[in-house]
């Protein structure tokens, strides 16, 4: 291969001695590469070492070519000017003296092949939608989902060969997807992407999904992996049944041979009190006995041993798929209630807000970045007040913002919940933990020592475990930072809750899978809404590729 990751052998362990990598091994080619795998399973990590920021213990990882890499903690310099950001303010600046008569080698040698850095530089913008960004504004200036498109439009004037993208998809919203959605694709090198954004994983040509430190390679996109996991799951569940069946074959026949050995010793020990043979006789047939006893008790042990150990080997192979249950009869709304009226509030930002929410509606709040979704839903909370008009909730409600920062970082997840539940006993309070996967220990955890998918678990349970039960949900971007295997939980959970939902999400695949009822865009003074059905869904909000999903 011309361009390709090699790693050979590698290790690397946690600054607290535990192991992450114990020999892996791997080659990345030309293509497109989904690497996948649970929050805190090493994905960024894995790109760190790639990427030479981090040193493994052991092993090696090349990069045959040049590298280009697009970190999920993107950091820019407010100060900085675009043209600095993408790695052409020197070239820049060579021409301007050029075009002013300066005729110093270093120039030229800064200016190279590309005279029309500048047009290049404009046209990638343009491309990711920057285009009226220019080349000399400060980075301080533009929004979050624009700096990572800058730190991108920054990969492709490089044109590296291999190029590392972890969690490109953060901040953007579905115009700004699109278009890196269309970057992705027609990028003709090496590529390995991480993130939790379904439509981009579906680009992919093939998945590596990192389990307790190893790979597991799949061809396709994401729901090529699906569907081979589903095969996978569903044959190793078979297997691990038909071996437990095995087991419990092995015990019931290790019985039975130990109750037939008791008879024959019992008899044994009869005939020798009754002395119906000669001593030396039955002296013999006892070494005998106890010497077969010995065996056959023996091959069952051994029997009942491998069986388990099969038995092991294929629940291994049975990935632990747990799953959020919430079965909360007080958030249930009735279909005809009122449970939220808006009435034309101008909201901070402009944009004018006519909206009534009945019975246990699902809205999605779509729309570019900056356009007032969050606006809205502080609005709705009471954390900001509208500028003219009103807001009246019905119903209880709880908000869940992309912060995350309603919990006590110092508490454990118990006592976090029992907060916004004071009349619930200590053990209620647990037993209703334990549908959302915090059992035993893990209750008693400290909330800062949480991975994001769980610290999102524990927030989504203090509010729906909430006194009184909240009967309208409001979600800023929850799948935000969530691993696949989190966002599936999350939208299981969603699915059993029977109040009202809010949702400000650019997660289509998400909003789509949690039976949305209804879309409002925010893009402008006045938000549009129409019913979820399908063909009705704007144009705007999908891409062709999402489309063929």
């Amino acid at each position: 291969m011309s361009h390709a990751i090699v790693v050979d052998d590698l290790h690397f362990s946690w600054p607290d001695g535990g192991p992450l990598f114990d020999g892996l091994s791997f080659t990345v080619g030309p293509g497109r590469t989904a690497l996948i795998g649970a929050n805190g399973s090493g994905k960024s990590t894995l790109l760190r070492l790639i990427a030479g920021e981090l040193v493994p213990s052991a092993g090696s990882v090349r990069v045959a070519g040049s590298l280009g890499y697009l970190r999920q903690d993107l950091s820019l310099d407010a100060a900085r000017p675009v043209d600095a950001v993408l790695g052409i303010a020197r070239a820049r600046r060579a021409l301007r003296a050029i075009e002013q008569g300066e005729i110093a080698e270093e120039l030229f040698a800064a200016v190279g092949d590309d005279w029309n850095v500048e047009e290049h530089a404009l046209a990638t913008l343009d491309r990711l939608g920057l285009g009226h960004l220019g080349l000399d504004r400060r980075v301080g200036q533009v929004s979050g989902g624009e700096a990572v498109l800058l730190g991108l439009a920054a990969q492709f004037l490089r044109r590296p060969d291999v190029l590392l993208l972890d969690e490109p998809t953060n901040n953007l919203d579905l115009d700004a997807r699109r278009r890196l959605y269309d970057a992705v694709l027609a990028w003709p090198g090496v590529m390995v992407l991480v993130s939790h954004d379904r439509a981009l994983l579906d680009l992919a040509d093939q998945v590596a999904d990192l389990r307790d430190g190893r790979l597991r390679w799949y061809g396709g996109n994401l729901t090529a992996y699906e569907e081979a996991v589903a095969v996978e799951q569903e044959a190793a569940e078979r297997l691990a049944h038909t071996a437990a069946a095995d087991v419990r074959r092995q015990q019931r026949e290790l019985r039975d041979a130990r109750i037939k050995l008791d008879r024959r010793r019992r008899y044994g020990q009869k005939m020798w009190d009754t002395k119906r043979e000669p001593k030396i006789i039955m002296g013999a047939r006892k070494r005998q006995a106890e010497v077969a006893a010995g065996k056959h008790r023996g091959m069952h042990i051994e029997k009942l041993a491998q069986a388990r150990e099969r038995l092991s080997e294929a629940e291994a192979a049975v990935w632990d798929d747990d799953e959020i249950r919430v079965d909360l009869p007080g958030t249930a709304v009735p279909a005809g209630r009122t449970v939220l009226t808006v009435r034309d509030a101008r909201l901070r930002g402009g944009a004018l807000v006519d909206l009534e929410v009945r019975g246990p509606e699902r809205i999605a709040l779509v729309g570019p970045n900056g356009a007032g979704k969050t606006t809205l839903l502080e609005t709705i909370v009471g954390a900001l007040d509208p500028l003219e008009g009103t807001v009246t909730p019905a119903v209880p409600l709880r908000y869940l913002p992309q912060r995350l920062d309603l919990l006590d970082d110092q508490a454990t997840v118990a006592a976090n919940v029992a907060r916004f539940a004071p009349g619930a006993s200590g053990n209620a309070v647990r037993a209703r933990l334990a549908r959302f996967l915090f059992r035993g220990d893990r209750a008693d955890q400290p909330v800062g020592t949480l991975s994001g998918g769980e610290r999102f678990r524990a927030s989504l349970a203090a509010l729906l475990l909430a006194e009184p039960p909240p009967q309208l949900l409001l979600l800023d971007e929850p799948t935000n930072n969530l691993d696949l295997a989190s966002t599936r939980q999350l939208a299981q959970a969603l699915a059993a809750y029977r109040g009202a939902l809010l949702v400000a999400s650019h997660d289509l695949a998400f909003l789509d899978g949690i039976g949305i009822t209804r879309w409002l865009l925010l893009d402008g003074e006045r938000p549009q809404i129409w019913a979820a059905n399908p063909s009705t869904v704007d144009s705007r909000l999908r891409s062709p590729r999402v489309r063929r999903r």
